[in-house]
């Protein structure tokens, strides 16, 4: 999508600290506080349904902009009978009906100056043969009222008047939104602009088909992240396939900002973007461990940024990673792990994306947990669950590699560090693909930005 920035809010970081194993809930806390929203786009209609507005849309003029017939018939003045003016004389030169004079018109047509109401073809009749000299009247049949004044006529203004506001700011559009705006004249509307959201998929092991051979894996990510990233309120805005280099790596993220050619100078991520605009995130998958051959936290150093969040005491995800670049944009390190990818993306990207969007992102939802869990003392288990019968009962298959049990989860519960006894309650993030997320429809206050996530 293509759009003009028309406000130069700033997407600097904001009030995050570097914090070592975060607590799952202060991880998604600080995930949100680190940004600000982007600014407002403009952008053309039909690319702008399903976005928030940024600026109220108003009536550019009267709607509808002219008086027109509600019906096939004729303009008439008077209460008749009346001269039919024929076309080609002076009516379509722009002159008023006369008393007693009526003119031939459609449904929509404009009603001519003079006229003081429509009269419907079935309840008038023309009579006399004469060139100009045709009579109009009307029919022995015709109800009361058929011509009394402003009969059949739509008024200039009569949905909304110059000036009226028609949309207000904050509102997700939605297509009768568009065609409203379109009535009102307007080509484009501001939207709050969506966080463009750029992938580097990592891993020299990795093959994107077939089956793998020993010491392979196939790519799970590539195919799914863009879906994940446009449910959590993002715009995938390209991938690129890197290996296990430290140079590989430095080269994705770090582009021109290290004197590298392809990108405006200062543009870290537009290395990476295939938009044409550089990303505003940056999700890696997998190299953030800290053995030898993990190289996401030496890059962010040698390009300047910092570490907002190194590890959270959850299982799986445990070795999530998010980083502010000097340029105020963000990086998302995500684990090699699939599921543990997956929880973790819910966990961090989410909050940060609807930070990034001007919204609050879904919270979780408080439900009866179906199944016993012993204490895991210092962290967090993210345990991919479905729903039965108002429950949610822990799915199988969920170690941190496997797909198998989240293919057919409908949330994850957040089981606390002290356990959890079946009956009792647990906090469960809904999948974003299975329960979509329900924007807000009116800007963050700041009030509601600084709330807390849970009481």
């Amino acid at each position: 999508m293509l759009v003009r920035e028309v406000s130069d809010v700033s997407t600097a970081n904001g009030s995050c600290n570097k914090n070592h194993g975060a607590t799952w809930s202060a991880a998604r806390q600080a995930a949100f506080d680190c940004a600000r929203p982007l600014g407002a786009a403009l952008v053309p209609l039909a690319e702008a349904i399903g976005s928030a507005l940024a600026l109220e849309v108003r009536a550019r003029q009267d709607i509808p902009h002219y008086a027109s017939s509600a019906m096939d018939g004729w303009a008439v003045r008077g209460s008749g009978p009346w001269i039919l003016v024929e076309r080609g004389t002076r009516l379509e030169r722009g002159t008023r009906l006369f008393p007693g004079e009526a003119s031939t018109i459609a449904t929509g047509g404009v009603v001519p100056e003079g006229a003081t109401s429509i009269l419907r073809k079935e309840s008038g009749m023309l009579t006399g043969d004469a060139p100009g000299a045709r009579n109009l009247v009307l029919i022995p049949e015709a109800k009361p009222g058929e011509v009394s004044p402003g009969r059949h006529i739509r008024p200039a203004g009569e949905e909304a008047a110059a000036g009226d506001v028609l949309i207000p700011a904050g509102t997700l559009l939605n297509p009768a939104h568009i065609a409203l705006a379109a009535v009102a004249g307007h080509n484009e509307v501001a939207v709050q602009r969506k966080p463009l959201v750029a992938v580097v998929l990592t891993g020299s092991e990795v093959v994107t088909s077939g089956e793998p051979a020993p010491g392979q894996v196939r790519d799970t990510f590539g195919p799914q992240l863009g879906a994940v990233i446009s449910r959590l309120g993002g715009v995938p805005s390209g991938q690129r396939r890197i290996g296990d280099s430290y140079e590989e790596w430095l080269a994705a993220l770090g582009g021109a900002a290290l004197g590298g050619a392809g990108s405006p100078a200062g543009s870290v991520s537009a290395a990476v973007s295939g938009s044409g605009q550089p990303a505003d995130v940056i999700i890696t998958t997998g190299g953030t461990g800290k053995s030898g051959t993990d190289h996401f936290r030496t890059v962010v150093e040698a390009l300047g940024g910092r570490l907002l969040l190194d590890g959270i005491a959850m299982r799986p995800g445990h070795p999530a990673v998010l980083a502010a670049l000097p340029d105020g944009r963000f990086i998302i390190g995500l684990p090699g792990n699939p599921l543990a990818a997956m929880v973790a993306l819910i966990t961090i990207g989410e909050p940060l994306l609807a930070a990034l969007g001007n919204r609050q992102p879904p919270d979780t939802v408080i439900m009866t947990s179906g199944a016993d869990f012993e204490p895991d003392p210092g962290r967090t288990r993210l345990v991919p669950c479905t729903f039965v019968h108002g429950l949610t009962i822990p799915a199988s298959h969920t170690g941190p590699g496997m797909m198998r049990g989240l293919a057919w989860a409908d949330g994850i519960m957040a089981v606390p560090p002290q356990g959890v006894e079946a009956g009792h309650a647990v906090q469960v993030m809904p999948l974003p693909w299975v329960q979509p997320p329900q924007f807000t429809d009116r800007p963050v206050t700041n009030e509601q930005r600084h709330a807390p996530w849970h009481a």
